[in-house]
């Protein structure tokens, strides 16, 4: 008699049971990405200010190598989200884009160097926002942070320090392309190092926090 009613109660309870749409991830993750998007580049706006040349930069190469590296960056952190996100996720693919993408601008980078002159070196990679660059960047990617992990909290990761490092690289990554639209640092080594390193930092701190937070 026990069995039947058990087998009675688990059919109708998966009787209930409704399909989840495919889109279902990727409308989280847009909707958390998305509105902490808007908070950091809220924020950077009303703290930092645009920069005054923005329509000038913006007809330089240098500027949209600098908005090239960054996107990228934000696209493969923003993916990264999406796939750790399922059970037994991985972000190999996303880590390797990322490598990819670091190891091109280190690449520009050194050539620029090479076709400047050696008493310009320290200009090039110090510029004049040496102290506040990474800084601003990881306190850009706070509410991005946030955000990522409100997506990942309603999802099932089971991977949480994986997770946490995805979610801050993901922060940093789109907090560095909010960045750029205030610094006027054009100089591709100077990005190579101090955008780059406040990408890393924000992960860091997502992969340390990651384990706790997003404990089920």
């Amino acid at each position: 008699m026990q069995p039947m009613m058990t087998n009675d109660l688990i059919a109708r309870l998966a009787g209930e049971l409704k399909p989840v749409s495919r889109l279902a991830v990727i409308r989280r993750v847009v909707t958390g990405l998305g509105l902490s998007l808007i908070a950091s580049a809220l924020l950077m706006w009303w703290w930092l200010g645009m920069r005054p040349d923005l329509a000038e930069a913006s007809t330089t190469m240098m500027f949209w190598s600098k908005f090239t590296y960054t996107l990228i960056l934000a696209a493969a952190g923003a993916w990264a989200v999406k796939r750790i996100a399922h059970p037994l996720g991985s972000i190999r693919v996303n880590i390797g884009l990322i490598a990819a993408t670091i190891v091109v601008m280190i690449i520009l980078a050194l050539v620029q160097l090479a076709l400047t002159p050696p008493e310009e070196y320290m200009a090039m990679l110090k510029g004049h926002t040496i102290r506040v660059c990474t800084f601003n960047i990881v306190v850009l990617s706070l509410p991005l942070l946030i955000g990522a992990f409100w997506v990942l909290r309603g999802l099932a990761p089971t991977r949480l320090t994986v997770a946490g490092a995805a979610a801050g690289l993901a922060a940093g990554s789109i907090a560095s392309f909010v960045y750029s639209f205030h610094c006027d640092e054009s100089a591709m080594p100077f990005v190579a190092i101090w955008y780059t390193l406040g990408v890393l930092v924000a992960g860091l701190i997502g992969a340390i926090t990651g384990r706790y937070i997003l404990r089920w």
